[in-house]
């Protein structure tokens, strides 16, 4: 079968992005959290680090997934990286019985999910696309929000039928076929003759070596790594933090499949408002968001409120891919955006290991996730003082090449 209209790319990275390594490595881990402590007596800090591992791989190996695909092509990375993805998650239901055991298979994971992030699907999608390249980054980054909320259902569903091991076993299945069909049938790069000149010349900006000595690239490093280890340190443990509280499990995951959704709300109104309102304004109003659900967590109320708690915080979450982008094309050019937003991405994911595993750590100290719902909010709040310190952009439209890169559309000065 031959896909020849562009919008297929699209309509195949959202599949991908729907097994990708986020909702299918950390949306479901809060599913397994409770079966494998109660199972083997783990501790939550103990099994939170093997997440930690986990996302620590990818964000190390983020930038040399990104040099394969540059060198060999999409599929050529891609393919394998979904095969070897999901037969560490095989692998888990298979030998994970020891702490250690389960954190290698973790590693592992990890190492192959960084073919498998939202970085192949932007590069064939920037690659099609010179026109609409906003919209349709947008409606691929979607299939993330979408597996957050309906992965963990389905992992959910699995382990009250045939146990966590059929689960993990189950998701697999499910990660190999959908991804390997969504890339192998739809997600490709265009002929030469296709080829977007997005790159062509010699644009402005700061080389990554450069980037590395500014700080205006290390308040944002610091702010995203901060907003990742809020948002995933609460996501990863909402569901045994509402089971804690007299949930039923069902009803907690339930809660957290309003997280996926909110993601896609997120990145769509981050995409919109970035059009019409200076950025750093818009990026601290969507990590202020999180506040208003970490305090409904905080202040214990009714069961009944978690979804409203769960959407406020995956809001935050859902629009770091716009906000990254479009911060990093005014503040610190065009010219290595691709290697500059490698280390931006690897800073979120370590954040979004460490906050799962502080989580855990604090809760196992103290028996409670009081202490660590505090910290994370002032975590959040030095983000936005951050982003709200970086000053005027220093390479507003009159000096960028506006031609669809996401993020790239005229937005005021402060």
């Amino acid at each position: 079968m031959k896909l020849n209209n562009r919008w297929w790319i699209v309509v195949g990275s959202v599949f991908g992005l729907l097994v990708g390594n986020g909702p299918i490595m950390q949306f479901t881990f809060g599913v397994f959290l409770l079966p494998l402590t109660k199972e083997f007596g783990w501790s939550r800090s103990t099994t939170s680090f093997a997440l930690v591992i986990g996302l620590t791989m990818t964000a190390l190996f983020v930038p040399v997934a990104g040099r394969l695909i540059d060198r060999f092509g999409i599929r050529a990375v891609t393919l394998p990286a979904i095969t070897l993805f999901s037969l560490s998650m095989a692998a888990l239901a298979v030998f994970a019985d020891t702490p250690s055991k389960f954190m290698l298979i973790y590693g592992l994971m990890g190492i192959a999910a960084a073919g498998q992030t939202p970085l192949p699907y932007a590069k064939a999608i920037a690659a099609w696309f010179d026109d609409k390249r906003g919209l349709a980054l947008g409606v691929a980054m979607s299939g993330v929000g979408l597996g957050a909320a309906l992965v963990p259902q389905f992992a959910q569903m699995l382990v009250a039928n045939v146990g966590w091991k059929g689960a993990y076993l189950g998701l697999a299945a499910l990660t190999f076929v959908v991804g390997v069909c969504a890339v192998g049938l739809a997600v490709r790069e265009p002929g030469q003759g296709h080829r977007s000149q997005a790159g062509a010349g010699n644009l402005p900006g700061l080389t990554g070596r450069q980037a590395l000595r500014s700080s205006v690239f290390w308040k944002l490093a610091i702010s995203f790594a901060a907003v990742a280890f809020a948002t995933n340190g609460v996501i990863a443990h909402v569901v045994p933090m509402l089971v804690d509280r007299g949930v039923g499990p069902s009803v907690a995951t339930t809660a957290l499949g309003f997280a996926g959704l909110a993601l896609i709300g997120g990145r769509l109104l981050a995409g919109f408002l970035l059009d019409r309102i200076f950025a750093p304004h818009v990026a601290a109003f969507f990590f202020a968001i999180p506040l208003i659900g970490i305090g409904i967590l905080f202040s214990n109320v009714a069961p009944g409120y978690a979804a409203v708690a769960v959407v406020m915080v995956g809001l935050g979450l859902g629009a770091e891919v716009d906000l990254i982008a479009f911060l990093l094309s005014r503040y610190l050019g065009l010219r290595s955006f691709g290697e500059i937003y490698g280390y931006l991405f690897a800073a979120f994911m370590l954040g979004s290991g460490a906050g799962p595993y502080m989580m855990g750590f604090v809760f196992d100290a103290t028996g409670s996730y009081t202490a660590a719902l505090a910290g994370l909010s002032g975590v959040l709040v030095i983000a936005c003082l951050l982003l709200l310190s970086l000053g005027k952009y220093m390479y507003p439209q009159k000096e960028s090449l506006t031609n669809g890169l996401p993020g790239l559309s005229v937005a005021p000065q402060a």
